[in-house]
């Protein structure tokens, strides 16, 4: 460490230089010569600013950064939440699709249904060439017709009927709704439909309900004697 002595004489050379640039100073603009304590102290304070300016600096920049990962955070929120909605959205419209893409089926059924029971019209021999004879048959045409160009436009939506006649019975895209007894068919043979089934986009829409054949008879009970 330095002693006293070599403080002081430091000191005193600081202090001759100083005086001597004050003495300069005062022959150009007759100022006062600045003390040598007084700028010591002005140096102590110029730190003790930049050291506050500095933790405030620091303080801002601590501060942005939080609001910055609050920001990304808020933003990442955000991002889930629209990403939920939308698929939200989209189930919503795919369920409403469906829905309207059954009722749609069901127009077909009665459309159909009604074709079979015109096409299937047979009057008697005095009423074949009558005019309501004419008018039924009519009827049919038309609603072949209207039958070709429905199952047009489904098919453009990608539906597809299930095939179900002649093929084994598949819990998992038919409904049993009737057992049929023929022997000359293999057990568990869809036999007829009652309502045809219908694919979206090979995912099944609606099941067909059909009539399945059973030969297997149950075994009588043995009676007690």
């Amino acid at each position: 460490m330095m002693d006293e002595a070599t403080k002081e004489a430091m000191v005193g050379e600081f202090r001759t230089y100083l005086d001597a640039v004050s003495e300069a100073d005062t022959d150009t603009d007759g100022g006062e010569a600045p003390d040598l304590f007084s700028l010591l102290a002005e140096l102590a304070a110029l730190k003790n600013e930049v050291k506050r300016e500095s933790r405030q600096v620091k303080g801002a920049l601590d501060e942005f950064r939080g609001l910055f990962d609050t920001l990304r955070e808020t933003n990442a929120r955000l991002g889930e939440e629209q990403e939920r909605r939308c698929e939200q959205t989209r189930a919503a419209d795919r369920e409403g699709w469906k829905a309207l893409l059954l009722d749609l089926l069901e127009l077909r059924d009665r459309i159909q249904a009604g074709h079979d029971q015109a096409a299937g019209f047979r009057p008697g021999w005095l009423a074949r060439r009558s005019r309501g004879t004419r008018l039924v048959g009519s009827l049919a045409e038309g609603m072949a017709m209207n039958l070709r160009r429905l199952d047009e436009t489904l098919a453009r939506r990608g539906l597809r009927p299930l095939a179900a006649v002649g093929r084994p019975f598949d819990p998992r895209t038919m409904h049993a709704a009737e057992l049929a007894r023929d022997p000359g068919r293999p057990s568990g043979e869809v036999v007829a439909e009652l309502r045809p089934g219908w694919l979206l986009h090979d995912r099944l829409l609606r099941a067909a309900e059909v009539i399945v054949n059973r030969t297997d008879q149950p075994k009588p009970q043995d009676s007690q004697t």
